[in-house]
């Protein structure tokens, strides 16, 4: 099934590692075969990386966007998300983490990255 994606004017996205800008009208594309591709809001830069949840959001993003298999992102995911269940005691959030593993483990990366996202709320709340 084609994605269909509309962006804005000079909106950045990435595509199979390759970061691509949108002219000054709006677009849309279609892209017809299967593609890593994220929007410049999903994209965390290494220095973005400050918070509990944004350490298991960026290895998650780089192993969507990494065409070959990097263990040691992996790893890094495993021993932050495990860190934040640590400290987590609402079922809901900790229901989350689990799906959110789920899908890491099998490679469905950008569904973690959204399921990510609803992390990254739980957490603002609580920093907020």
């Amino acid at each position: 099934m084609p994605l269909k994606i509309s962006l804005k004017p000079g909106e950045k996205f990435v595509l199979n590692g390759a970061v691509v800008e949108n002219g000054d009208r709006r677009a849309t594309l279609v892209l017809k075969n299967r593609a890593s591709v994220l929007r410049e809001k999903d994209i965390l830069q290494s220095e973005q990386v400050d918070t509990p949840v944004k350490r298991i959001y960026f290895p998650i993003m780089m192993m969507y966007l990494s065409s070959k298999s990097d263990d040691g992102l992996y790893d890094e995911f495993v021993l932050r998300m495990n860190e934040f269940m640590g400290v987590v005691s609402d079922p809901a959030t900790l229901n989350e983490c689990v799906a959110v593993s789920r899908d890491v483990m099998a490679k469905e990366y950008y569904k973690a990255l959204m399921r990510c996202r609803k992390l990254l709320d739980y957490e603002a709340e609580r920093l907020a």
